[in-house]
């Protein structure tokens, strides 16, 4: 079953170089109703800026696994 969770990241550069460096692998998110979802920090290199990360995103699994991940906003 096709899933999408709504959430919002902001963290510094420095609190996500942990991730970065593979120091740590997960990032723990909670959505906007209150769903905590987990997914490989790895995905969210892309998004990184000598700010860190903020944005609102869209995780989409299928079967509790990894699809995707897109920045909306």
């Amino acid at each position: 079953m096709l899933k999408q969770f709504y959430f919002s990241i902001d963290l510094s550069y420095q609190e996500f170089l942990p991730y970065y460096q593979g120091q740590i692998h997960s990032i723990v998110a909670t959505t906007k109703q209150g769903v905590r979802v987990q997914f490989p920090a790895v995905h969210l290199r892309k998004y990184v800026t000598s700010n860190g990360i903020q944005g609102y995103f869209c995780l989409n699994t299928e079967n509790n696994k990894f699809l995707s991940l897109i920045k909306l906003a």
